[in-house]
């Protein structure tokens, strides 16, 4: 019998599998002597982290329709974590810096460090100046299309040594992407940073340099680029800076230019991300994009923001799941969201948090792998931003007494970036009720974080039930949970 028969025959009788795309893969997990140790964030003072309650599994084997349940099974598992965290920005920075020594050495833990804080691991920064600027710049001169005078001088005054701050408080590593707002203004039709235009044919291979001298610029900082994104928003045009591209011209750039471009400057092993904008056209744009195998063998995954309600319609997460079936092979990365519209008197809603746990539970259960929030830190007006496109930050600076507001959406994000960590896989997870939001991964470690949000103002009785075991809990209100079964 030949070695294609054999092989045949063991798959045939079930001895051998072969790895398929999006299979699901059985994790080892046993309930055993395991508890569940409950802990909860809701709008209630004082209720931020909060060790509730510790869980012990009954028997359970089949619960009824009128018990309310979230169902997890560890043995079907899905997309890995790669990491969550927010943008390291010229606005952040500079409002870092701003605070006195032990506010900036609070922020730093509070975001990075992995007990004290919620362990970030991801961050974004922009190349060149985006509206969290406080005002325009590029890193080379006026016509400069060879690039003679490129220069980050710009970044070492606030950017640079914040993120190596960060990266420090991070324990040394941090998974760090960068995404452009706009070529240098003579590169594009409309000879501007801002108001969207595009950019010049003539200018093509130039711009992809420019990618490779940011690179190697902020690497020989100690700054380590782990990928970028073609693009920020190609769909917008922006009273801040700002550049278009349809489908079709993304592809050809990444196909024609910037992919062989990296490729031959020895940085084809940075990650390159498409598309950078909202949910909404996300297939049209990744169908066009990867549909093509010269264009598409560049990209290693399709980014996207949650701004697709400026229309007037809910978040796509729909669009996502179509995406992810179609394009398994490429992954899917949130690169942006933050509340809009800065006003100082909401500060405290705990409906901020609320948006960040519906998008990111959707986010994950559709496939995504890594979640990164904007800005990681704002001054007490939203800002500084050149153009008054004022936003909500997680963590706010009051400069007028120097003190850190933490809003809702800290916790939201921290219910998920300190309890699932990097390599951690996502695991089946579902609730009997859509009163109830849930997702659950598998980290390293053996731990299981199954996370369970509540926006009601209904308290929610239910179970959280793996393989025939059940552990009775209670839902707040308008709370987050994340059950740690360990």
């Amino acid at each position: 019998m030949n070695k294609k028969a054999i092989i045949a025959c063991f798959i045939a009788s079930g001895l051998l599998q072969l790895p398929m795309a999006n299979a699901q893969v059985k994790v080892p997990f046993s309930i055993g002597n395991k508890r569940v140790k409950v802990i909860v964030s809701d709008n209630q003072p004082g209720m931020r982290f909060k060790t509730t309650e510790t869980l012990k599994f009954q028997d359970s084997p089949q619960p009824g329709e009128t018990e309310v349940s979230v169902f997890v099974d560890p043995a079907k598992s899905f997309q890995t974590m790669l990491g969550i965290g927010g943008a390291l920005t010229d606005a952040a920075a500079e409002t870092f810096y701003k605070l006195p020594k032990d506010k900036q050495k609070e922020l730093l833990a509070a975001y990075y460090d992995k007990d004290k804080g919620i362990g970030y691991t991801m961050a974004r920064t922009n190349i060149q100046s985006c509206d969290f600027s406080s005002d325009s710049y590029s890193y080379i001169k006026e016509g400069d299309g060879a690039l003679k005078t490129f220069s980050i001088s710009h970044d070492r005054a606030y950017r640079i040594p914040f993120i190596k701050e960060a990266i420090a408080a991070a324990g040394g590593k941090l998974t760090l992407f960068a995404s452009p707002w706009s070529p240098p203004a003579f590169m594009k039709d409309n000879n501007s940073l801002l108001h969207g235009g595009k950019l010049l044919p003539k200018y093509y291979q130039s711009w992809a340099n420019f990618f490779g001298k940011f690179i190697r610029a902020y690497e020989n900082e100690g700054v380590p680029i782990w990928g970028l994104s073609v693009q920020n928003e190609p769909m917008a045009s922006q009273s801040w800076e700002s550049c278009k591209y349809t489908a079709e011209e993304q592809r050809d750039f990444v196909k024609n230019f910037l992919g062989p471009t990296l490729q031959k400057q020895g940085l084809g092993a940075k990650k390159l991300i498409i598309w950078d904008h909202n949910r909404d056209l996300l297939y049209q744009q990744a169908s066009t994009i990867l549909e093509d195998p010269a264009a598409a063998k560049y990209v290693w995954g399709i980014g996207f923001h949650w701004y697709e309600t400026w229309t007037g319609a809910g978040q796509q997460f729909e669009s996502l799941r179509r995406t992810h079936e179609a394009f398994p092979a490429k992954n899917l990365i949130f690169t942006e969201g933050c509340i809009e519209k800065f006003d100082f008197n909401k500060i405290n809603d705990w409906s901020l948090g609320e948006r960040y746990g519906l998008s990111m539970i959707n986010d994950f259960n559709a496939g995504t792998v890594a979640w990164t929030d904007w800005n990681i830190l704002l001054d007490e007006k939203g800002g500084p931003n050149h153009v008054g496109n004022f936003c909500f930050a997680p963590i706010h600076a009051d400069l007028r007494n120097g003190s850190l507001i933490y809003t809702s959406s800290y916790y939201y994000l921290g219910h998920f970036s300190k309890y699932i960590q990097p390599g951690a896989r996502r695991v089946a997870a579902v609730a009997s009720r859509d009163k109830l939001l849930t997702t659950a991964y598998l980290n390293p470690n053996g731990k299981l974080s199954v996370i369970v949000m509540n926006q009601t103002d209904e308290k929610i009785e239910y179970s959280l039930w793996i393989k025939g075991k059940a552990a009775k809990t209670t839902s707040q209100p308008h709370s987050i949970a994340t059950l740690v079964v360990e």
